[in-house]
């Protein structure tokens, strides 16, 4: 998926105008219209305002990379896991392997 698709998506889902992003971002209106068509590329600066914005990652901005398909609340989560003793993170990754494995069973049997 291209950078202009992805803060499209982006910007609707948080019921923002282009005007809204750019006033959050510092950046003209006219560059987000272009960002948006990919007839520009935002500069890793105006990229990283971007992604602050939307409180994403870099990666899940430009759609590539092993955190791409993760929001910023997600990664901060999965690092906090680390913080936690052994026995309450056992207990976690059980819990949160019990609902995916229901829900991949849910889904092969729709």
């Amino acid at each position: 998926m291209k950078i202009g698709k992805i803060i499209t998506e982006l910007r609707k889902s948080k019921n923002w105008s282009q005007n809204d992003l750019a006033s959050k971002t510092d950046i003209s209106q006219v560059m987000v219209g272009k960002y948006e068509r990919d007839d520009a590329i935002p500069s890793i600066e105006v990229a990283k305002k971007i992604a602050d914005a939307f409180e994403v990652s870099l990666d899940y901005l430009v759609g590539e990379g092993q955190n791409a398909s993760f929001d910023k609340k997600t990664l901060q989560r999965i690092q906090d896991l680390e913080l936690l003793e052994e026995s309450k993170r056992k207990t976690l990754f059980d819990l949160i392997d019990t609902y995916i494995r229901d829900a991949k069973t849910r889904q092969a049997y729709s």
